[in-house]
């Protein structure tokens, strides 16, 4: 049965999220190419994938992303693969659940599942209409839901309204859900639209988190009044990197663990309940975090 990840989050103890799959898998040689990018791994190289979150188990991580970040009908369809929706979905949370089994023994690692737009998460003109928005995230979030996750990890949002279609699909399908926006130059999504508005908006939907993600380190201070704001736990795990039209994202060697752990310190030094790593971390930066946590 799912653990309960909102009441574990109002604890007063910080949650380490892991880091990245779809450039870990690139960094391991894997192809991440588009338009699957990670989720060409589940049927090319699943081993691969479970030993990516067991290599984040292991470093110290309490959640562990399940590889469906891209296993919607609307992107497998790009690849041939849209009615195997469901079946890659449950394959995903199959892989993080064995591996945080097999590598944290006696441990509770929770298993959350990945719920990003439905098209490129830099792009907030290509959002859908809010009709193929309600469809679409119910069906990945009912996939999600069947295959056993402890939350729905709506994540990278790049607008406000597609944030309150995917939480609302989670609430339906009957799911405990975090949100987390992407916002590049301050405290503003890549539409435009304030954090604080996004925030207020995503809040209606009572949410277990607000989050940001995928942004560069030096942005996350930005962000932080617009979620504190919201009295809800938040938090923020950065990327290393930049989007890349055919990888998906390209990794960045700019920040060491140590420094992505200082990082991620103070992060937490002004209230952050729940820290990882985005694009471009390594389980070597979720370790660092692990250490810091610890002291």
């Amino acid at each position: 049965m799912p653990r309960d990840l909102a009441n574990r989050l109002a604890e007063d103890r910080p949650v380490l999220l892991d880091g990245a799959t779809g450039t870990e898998l690139e960094r391991r040689g894997v192809r991440t190419a588009l338009p699957l990018w990670s989720a060409s791994a589940l049927v090319d190289a699943p081993d691969v994938v479970q030993r990516i979150h067991a290599d984040y188990a292991a470093a110290g991580a309490e959640v562990l992303t399940a590889n469906t970040f891209r296993t919607q009908r609307r992107t497998l369809a790009r690849g041939g693969l849209g009615d195997r929706a469901r079946e890659l979905t449950s394959r995903a949370v199959e892989l993080a659940r064995s591996a945080a089994e097999q590598a944290a023994p006696g441990r509770v690692v929770f298993v959350v599942g990945s719920a990003p737009t439905l098209e490129d998460c830099f792009e907030p003109d290509r959002v859908p209409d809010d009709d193929a928005l309600a469809r679409e995230h119910a069906e990945h979030a009912r996939h999600l839901a069947a295959a056993g996750v402890d939350a729905i990890l709506v994540e990278t949002m790049n607008t406000a309204r597609e944030a309150v279609a995917a939480l609302r699909a989670a609430g339906e399908a009957g799911a405990t859900a975090l949100v987390s926006f992407v916002c590049w130059n301050g405290a503003r999504l890549l539409s435009g639209e304030s954090l604080e508005s996004a925030v207020a908006a995503v809040s209606r939907e009572n949410p277990a988190a607000v989050l940001v993600n995928c942004l560069p380190p030096s942005n996350v201070g930005a962000c932080w009044p617009s979620l504190r704001a919201s009295g809800l736990p938040f938090g923020a795990y950065a990327n290393l990197g930049a989007p890349d039209d055919e990888t998906g994202f390209s990794r960045s060697e700019d920040c060491t663990p140590d420094e992505f752990a200082a990082h991620a310190a103070a992060w937490l030094g002004v209230g952050a309940r729940i820290v990882g790593g985005c694009c471009g971390t390594t389980p070597a930066h979720v370790r660092a975090v692990a250490h810091r946590m610890r002291r």
